[in-house]
């Protein structure tokens, strides 16, 4: 038997980590990255360099006999004037695939973020200490998914015993692309974000470069995703194009074929799914730019309205049913010569008849269930056997 006092502290290097693209030395530690470095030296604002620090889908992955694990962190808890308080961060522990135990750490730096006057402010914290104990002590594949919406320093891993890479298990690499939805808003756990119920459905390993309000066309973002490995690659777009305002009709064309474009010089032939936004009633008509109700953040509520005129869309203007008219025709058109590209409605995800069992919690985001729903959606339809995804992956 290991004694749980006999720890073997093990150095966080990449090869242990799984849905990251980089790992930046910090003074504490070592902060995984969902964008690489020349990425983030081109983002335009806070809130972009803030999601993709947010480690959704990232996971320490290794073998083991230890019947202890220890991993000290230090996370970014993050507090919005006027809102109630955020939960803690969740991280999950599985073993060979099974969820065994679930964690969490209650302090560590803060970041205090002002939505109506746009500001934020971050406050040091110390680091913390989570212990995972009485395992097997049997050899085991051992995952500790980091929260999905809680940026994370890690300081050390320590474990009772030994610890080695885990081997390649043959799983094809499935890589997404979204907005806040994709990257997990509102789901209480990592591996209960959509794209992760889809991906443990699916038996691919998951890599989610979803950014919660940046899913805007960035050309960085597409370079990174060319120059990232997968075999399987999907899109997620419109919510955030409409959301921030960002552009007309007349520069979201272009702007998808360029994404696209730039993504297939690197992935010519890889299965590559376009999907629309998911339904979303301040939106479907009515464009942005989306902004917090703050008659509703007074009375304790996290609510979002759009500002828009739907008169508007005459003059170019985007809304939800304009992107998903226009994501057909691009994909429709693009097909021709590209017959690996395919098109999935979004609401096909989530459309009306499921709004209404399950409404979206603040106008905007879906909710644990809804996260559920729409993964085991995307896994039928595009990991099901006549999906596009269905014959690559097997």
């Amino acid at each position: 038997m290991h004694s749980e006092h006999d720890w073997t502290t093990t150095p966080i290097t990449a090869e242990l980590l799984r849905g990251a693209l980089d790992l930046e030395h910090t003074e504490r530690g070592v902060l995984p990255h969902r964008l690489p470095a020349r990425a983030r030296r081109q983002i335009p604002d806070d809130q972009l360099a803030m999601a993709e620090s947010q480690p959704s889908g990232v996971r320490l992955v290794f073998r083991t006999r230890a019947t202890a694990i220890e991993l000290d962190v230090v996370a970014t808890k993050r507090a919005y004037v006027g809102a109630p308080p955020r939960p803690d961060g969740v991280f999950e522990l599985l073993v060979d695939g099974r969820l065994a135990r679930r964690a969490g750490v209650t302090d560590g730096d803060v970041l205090t973020i002002d939505m109506t006057a746009g500001t934020a402010e971050t406050r040091p914290g110390p680091v913390q200490t989570m212990r995972f104990t009485g395992l097997s002590g049997d050899e085991k594949d051992v995952e500790i998914w980091l929260p999905h919406d809680e940026t994370t320093q890690l300081v050390a891993l320590r474990t009772n015993a030994p610890i080695r890479t885990a081997p390649p298990d043959g799983r094809k690499v499935w890589l997404h692309h979204g907005s806040s939805i994709s990257h997990g808003s509102n789901a209480t756990a990592p591996t209960g974000t959509w794209p992760a119920v889809a991906a443990a459905l699916g038996k691919v390993e998951l890599v989610n470069l979803s950014f919660g309000g940046g899913a805007l066309l960035d050309p960085f973002t597409a370079r990174t995703i060319r120059d990232t490995p997968a075999d399987l690659i999907s899109l997620k777009i419109g919510i955030n194009v409409v959301n921030a305002d960002l552009m007309r009709l007349r520069a979201f064309g272009p702007a998808v074929h360029g994404f696209l474009d730039t993504i297939r010089e690197g992935h010519p032939t890889a299965p590559l799914l376009v999907a629309s936004p998911i339904y979303c009633p301040i939106h479907e008509n009515t464009p942005g730019p989306c902004a917090p109700d703050v008659s509703a953040m007074r009375e304790g509520r996290v609510r979002f309205m759009s500002t828009g005129d739907p008169a508007q869309t005459a003059a170019g203007k985007l809304t939800l049913t304009v992107i998903r008219d226009e994501l057909t025709r691009i994909v429709r058109q693009r097909t021709a010569t590209d017959p690996n590209l395919h098109y999935l409605n979004g609401l096909d995800l989530y459309g009306k008849t499921d709004h209404a069992e399950w409404p979206l919690l603040d106008e905007l985001h879906p909710g644990p269930a809804t996260h559920q729903h729409i993964g085991e959606c995307f896994a039928h339809l595009a990991f099901g056997d006549s999906g596009p995804f269905a014959l690559q992956h097997r």
